[in-house]
C-alpha cells in the first residue's frame, strides 16, 4: 500500500512556488504527493518532475471542478473548456507518469438543484457524451479517470457508488474507473466497506483516505478496520491518499463548505494522519 498526501492540504492553488512541499512530504515519509492542478500553467511541470526524482516521491494528479469545468452543463462552450481542461491534466499526468487523473468528472463542485427528470438525462447525456471523449484521450495518455461520487451538498449528480457504477458501465470504456473519497462514502453510503466491495478490484483505482470530519484519519467516525479489511479482501493495489483543505480558496471554501481550521495545523494532520494509516494498514 502507497500512502499520499495532496497539496490541498496545505495551499490553494498549487503552483512552483509551492514546490518545498516536496520535500516535507517526503521527509514525512509519504510515498505519493498528489498534485491539484487548479491552474496548470502555475506549475513548472518539469521542474515538478525533476523534484520528484529527487525526493523519490511519486506523483498522482487530481482535478478541480469550477462551474467553468462542468460536462454536464447546458453551456457548449463550458462542457468544452470542462473537457479540455481534462485532456491538459491527463497529458500532464501521463508526463508525470501518474496512473490515474481524479476526480468529480462529471459535473462541477457546488451545483446542487433540484431539477425535472427531463432535464436531468439531458445533463446526463452531455456528460456520457463528453466522458467518451476524455476516456479515449486517457487510453492515449495511459492514465485512468478516477470518477469521484461527491457527498449531497457538493453536487446533486452523482453522490453514491452505486450512481458511479451506472455512469461508468454506460460509457463503458477501460481507461474509466472509480475513485473514492472516504469522507463523501461516510455521508452517502450505508457501509463503507460494503461500497469498496461492491467497486471491487476492477473498478476501484484510487482511494482519498479522509476522516468524517475531513480532520486527521483515524479521529473521527470513519470505520477504518472496516474499510482495511475490505480493501484486503478485493486485493486493492492503489494508493491512499490524505485529501484535505489547509488553506483553501475563496472558490474551493464555498464549494466544499470549509468554514473552520480542520486541526492545528496542516503539517500536524499530515504527519500524524501518515502514522494512523501506517499502524492501520502495515
Amino acid at each position: 500500500m502507497l500512502f499520499g498526501a495532496s497539496t490541498f492540504i496545505w495551499v490553494s492553488p498549487f503552483t512552483t512556488n509551492s514546490f518545498d512541499l516536496l520535500y516535507k512530504v517526503a521527509d514525512m515519509g509519504y510515498d505519493i504527493i498528489e498534485v491539484a492542478v487548479e491552474d496548470k500553467d502555475l506549475i513548472d511541470w518539469i521542474k515538478l518532475k525533476q523534484l520528484a526524482r529527487e525526493t523519490g516521491l511519486k506523483i498522482t494528479i487530481s482535478g478541480a471542478f469550477g462551474p467553468n469545468r462542468d460536462l454536464s452543463s447546458d453551456d457548449a462552450a463550458i462542457r468544452k473548456n470542462g473537457l479540455s481542461y481534462i485532456e491538459d491534466c491527463l497529458r500532464q499526468a501521463e508526463a508525470m507518469e501518474s496512473p490515474i487523473f481524479t476526480g468529480p468528472v462529471y459535473s462541477a463542485v457546488g451545483k446542487t438543484r433540484l431539477v425535472s427528470a427531463e432535464r436531468k438525462q439531458q445533463e446526463r447525456n452531455w456528460c456520457l457524451e463528453n466522458l467518451h471523449q476524455a476516456s479515449e484521450i486517457a487510453r492515449q495518455c495511459g492514465v485512468v479517470i478516477g470518477l469521484e461520487p461527491l457527498n449531497r451538498f457538493e453536487t446533486d449528480m452523482i453522490n453514491t457508488a452505486e450512481q458511479a457504477l451506472s455512469l461508468v458501465r454506460e460509457v463503458g470504456h477501460p481507461f474509466l474507473k472509480i475513485s473514492l473519497d472516504t469522507f463523501h462514502n461516510n455521508i452517502e453510503e450505508k457501509s463503507i466497506p460494503a461500497t469498496i466491495r461492491a467497486v471491487g478490484k476492477d473498478l476501484l483505482c484510487h482511494v482519498q483516505g479522509n476522516e468524517s470530519d475531513r480532520g486527521t484519519p483515524g479521529t473521527g467516525n470513519v470505520d477504518w478496520p472496516g474499510i482495511k479489511e475490505a480493501l484486503v479482501d478485493i486485493d486493492y493495489d492503489g494508493a491512499v491518499v490524505i485529501e484535505t483543505f489547509g488553506a483553501p480558496s475563496a472558490e474551493l471554501a464555498k464549494a466544499a463548505s470549509i468554514w473552520r481550521p480542520l486541526a492545528n495545523s496542516p503539517d500536524e494532520l499530515a504527519s500524524e494522519g501518515l502514522d494512523f494509516y501506517k499502524s492501520l494498514f502495515r
